[in-house]
Formats: C-alpha cells, sequence, structure tokens
C-alpha cells in the first residue's frame, strides 16, 4: 500500500532537488522517495534493478576521466620507480 503526501518546497529548495534528481537519471519524485527509503533504514538497502543501472551507469561516466599524459600498467616495477620518484622529490 502507498500513500501521495503533498510537499510545500520552496523555489530553491526545489531548484536543488531537481538537480539532484536529474543527476541521478530519475524523476524528482522518483529521487525524493528514494532517497527518504535510503536515509529512514526503514526498508532494506535492495535496490531495485533500475536503481541498480542508474548506479552503474554513474559510475561509468569516471572511467577514463583521468588522463596521466602517458600509459600505466600494474607492473610493479613501473609502480615501484615511481615511489622512489615520488619519495625522493625527483618528480618531472
Amino acid at each position: 500500500m502507498s500513500q501521495v503526501i503533498t510537499l510545500k518546497l520552496s523555489d530553491e529548495v526545489c531548484t536543488a532537488l531537481n538537480l539532484k534528481a536529474q543527476r541521478a537519471g530519475l524523476s524528482l519524485s522518483a529521487w525524493i522517495q528514494s532517497t527518504l527509503d535510503q536515509q529512514s533504514g526503514l526498508l532494506s538497502q535492495q535496490k531495485t534493478e533500475v536503481e541498480s543501472e542508474t548506479a552503474r551507469q554513474r559510475f561509468r561516466r569516471h572511467a577514463g576521466a583521468i588522463d596521466l599524459g602517458y600509459p600505466t600498467g600494474a607492473d610493479n616495477v613501473s609502480i615501484d620507480a615511481d615511489l622512489v620518484r615520488s619519495y625522493s622529490g625527483d618528480i618531472d
């Protein structure tokens, strides 16, 4: 069972909440409901498939966001060399 609740918000608050909802890819009402559900702790923390996909998409937007200007790898030799340069103050 669900209930409809009407909220009266200032223009500033409504604008800020709309922005957060847009960033999350949700409608304002869905974002408010999701936020209240999460913060109340009354409902289980299981995410719906839509919420999980939304979170995945937000995470994927960060992939490739940082470019060091040179290729990096996971080999310990180059990592150790970077650490030595960093600690010795010999950074280019």
